[in-house]
This record gives C-alpha cells, sequence and structure tokens, in this order.
C-alpha cells in the first residue's frame, strides 16, 4: 500500500491547502485603474492616429478632385478655342473671296459704290470682316516687316535695289491668327 493515509471509500487524502493571503485591495484597484487608463490612452491613440489618417485622405481627394476640376475648365477652355479656330479657318476663305470679287470690280473696298450688287458686295465683305475683328480674328499682313516664319510663308525671293535683305515686298495672300494661335499664314515674297 501506500504510505498516504486514505479517507473514506478509499479515496487519497489531499494535501492540506494553505489559506491564501487576504487581497490588498488599494495597492490592487491602484493596478487595474492604471492599466484601464493605459488602454483608454492607447484606444484614444489609435482613434486618433485613424482620424488623422482619414483626415489626410479627404484632403487628398478634395485636392485631386480640385486639380480634375481646374484641368476639366482648361480643356474644355481649350476645345472651345478650337472649335473657334476652325470657324475662323472656314470664314477666312470667304473673306479672300468677296475682297478678290471687290479687286476683280475695281471697287476700293473702303470706298462705296453706285451699282446696287457692288454696293451689297462691299456691305457683306465689311461687315464679315468687322465681325471677324470683333470676334478676335486679327490679320497678318506684314508688308514692309522683316519676314517671320512664324506668321508667314515665303513663296519667293526677289531682288529688290534699296529693300533690305529679309524684308517683306508683297504680301500674296493675307494671313490670319485668333487670340495668338495662327489660323493661316500669310504668302509673301521677300526681297533676297
Amino acid at each position: 500500500m501506500t504510505d498516504r493515509p486514505e479517507t473514506q471509500a478509499g479515496a487519497p487524502e489531499r494535501a492540506p491547502v494553505e489559506p491564501e493571503a487576504a487581497p490588498q485591495a488599494p495597492e490592487n484597484e491602484a493596478t487595474q485603474e492604471e492599466q484601464v487608463e493605459r488602454d483608454l490612452d492607447a484606444l484614444l491613440s489609435d482613434a486618433e492616429a485613424k482620424r488623422d489618417e482619414y483626415l489626410e485622405l479627404a484632403r487628398r481627394a478634395q485636392a485631386d478632385f480640385e486639380n480634375y476640376r481646374k484641368r476639366m475648365a482648361a480643356e474644355v477652355q481649350a476645345a472651345a478655342l478650337r472649335g473657334k479656330v476652325e470657324v475662323a479657318r472656314g470664314v477666312v476663305p470667304v473673306l479672300d473671296d468677296l475682297e478678290r470679287a471687290l479687286e476683280a470690280a475695281d471697287l476700293d473696298p473702303e470706298g462705296d459704290s453706285e451699282d446696287a450688287l457692288a454696293h451689297g458686295v462691299l456691305l457683306v465683305f465689311r461687315n464679315l470682316r468687322e465681325t471677324l475683328g470683333r470676334s478676335g480674328v486679327e490679320v497678318v499682313d506684314p508688308k514692309g516687316e522683316k519676314f517671320d516664319p512664324n506668321f508667314a510663308e515665303a513663296l519667293s525671293t526677289v531682288q529688290v535695289e534699296g529693300t533690305e535683305a529679309g524684308i517683306v515686298v508683297e504680301v500674296m495672300q493675307k494671313g490670319y491668327r485668333f487670340e495668338g494661335q495662327l489660323i493661316r499664314p500669310a504668302m509673301v515674297v521677300v526681297a533676297a
């Protein structure tokens, strides 16, 4: 058998339990409060970090949207300008045709005529020219100026006495620009 004393019904006897020390209430409560305080501080710190992260995301989204809005406004403006340039490009040859008709009839575009048809052509020419001018279309007529390949296309060169080389001596066809953008270059003859 064993050296242990047996209790009733043959069960081994348990070792005597030592009484636990009485809990120290004030120290234990202070430790728990400190732990709760630390946990709350950690939660607050995490919440503030998340808040800062979301605020930064919101600021970025707002900045992205503002950039998108500006880019779209610029693209709309550029598209409107392209549309106006295309309309002007289509109307400029009509103005040229009217001017050639006036020259063929020996009419001064700034003068007047007794003939009703000629008078009507003069009025249409002036009205179209003024309308294009009010819309921002400018004539490029570089006669007497230094040749600028940005605004004119040289068709030929000629020797002209008393004229410096590189000066436009004749404009074969006027050029036009709209808000700084060239619609059509002037066709010119340049002194050699």
